[in-house]
Formats: structure tokens, C-alpha cells, sequence
């Protein structure tokens, strides 16, 4: 890993940590903001940043996600992610909400760290494409930008939880972390 994209990395994670220690919009309660004194995160490591290869789907089947507060959000799986982590293959559905064809693709996931060094009901990555994917291109998954999301600081927020089909059997060291 270069020191470049490490510190990077770092500043990312600094605005972060700004931006939930001080922004009315931080998922943290106004009256524990005074004690939080920043995200704990996974070193960062070359080893997951992965590349990934596309299989998109021309007529996405809709799936509905059930939320942390019980209801469900639909979400349309355009394409599935192949890849390798630890000589082991893997595949992760990228989604995008029915109504927000345009959108960052989402990934839910969870690893075998859910629940124990990372947030209880998974993490979420999203990933800015140019243009239309289209089946064999090949993509960077990079797990170092992996995030609990708002609902593991506050009950006030619903998230979907990620689908069977993205629990990954095996371990993802990296990005944020809950422990």
C-alpha cells in the first residue's frame, strides 16, 4: 500500500470523525458528542482492496431489504461482484433503490467480524461508477472504505440490514470497526 492512499485514507477518516464529533447532522446524540473522540477503524490494508469482476444484470430482480426499525426498503440488484480475499472467491450484490437509478452502487455486507469487532447488523460500502458497468469489467472493492451505518450510533435511524446473499464466510479486517 502506498503511503499516499494510506494518508489519504487517514484524512478521510479525520473529516469523519470531525464531522460526527461536530455537525448538527452527526448520528451521534447532541449530549454525548463532548465524549466521542472519533471512529475506531482497521489499519489500513493493501489486501482488501480487491478487484472485482461485474456480472450486471439487464433486468434487475427487486429486493426488498428489511430495516433496522422492522420495516423494508426496495432496492433493485444490478450487478454482482466476484472476487478474491484470502485465496478464497467471494461475490457481493451491488444495489441501487428503485427510484434512484443514478445512485452510488450500494453493498451491504457483513463478515464474520459482525457482531463482534464491527456493528451488529453489518457494514455498508458504496461505490461511484462512471458510466454503465457492463458484464466482465472489472471494478475496486476497497473493504478499507467499509462503514457502520447512522443506525450504530442512534436509534433514531433506520438502515437496511444487508441480505443473505452478501454474508460473506470470512473475516473483513478492515474499515470501521465497533470493538
Amino acid at each position: 500500500m502506498t503511503s499516499d492512499y494510506a494518508d489519504r485514507l487517514r484524512g478521510h477518516r479525520a473529516e469523519k470523525d470531525e464531522f460526527f464529533a461536530e455537525h448538527p447532522q452527526s448520528p451521534i446524540p447532541p449530549e454525548e458528542r463532548d465524549e466521542f473522540d472519533g471512529l475506531r477503524y482497521y489499519d489500513p490494508d493493501e489486501a482488501y482492496r480487491v478487484a472485482a469482476t461485474v456480472t450486471r444484470h439487464d433486468d434487475p430482480e427487486t429486493v426488498a431489504m428489511e430495516t433496522t426499525a422492522g420495516q423494508s426498503v426496495q432496492y433493485r440488484h444490478v450487478v454482482t461482484f466476484t472476487f478474491d480475499i484470502k485465496g478464497e472467491t467471494h461475490e457481493l450484490a451491488g444495489y441501487r433503490q428503485a427510484r434512484d437509478e443514478d445512485a452510488a452502487l450500494f453493498v451491504p455486507f457483513r463478515d464474520k467480524t459482525t457482531g463482534h469487532q464491527t456493528y451488529e447488523h453489518g457494514r455498508y460500502m458504496e461505490l461511484e461508477v462512471d458510466g454503465e458497468l457492463a458484464d466482465g469489467d472489472t471494478v475496486t472493492l476497497d473493504f478499507n472504505l467499509a462503514y457502520a451505518p447512522f443506525c450504530a450510533y442512534s436509534e433514531t435511524f433506520s438502515c437496511p440490514l444487508p441480505p443473505e446473499t452478501n454474508w460473506l464466510e470470512t473475516t473483513i479486517e478492515a474499515g470501521e470497526r465497533s470493538d
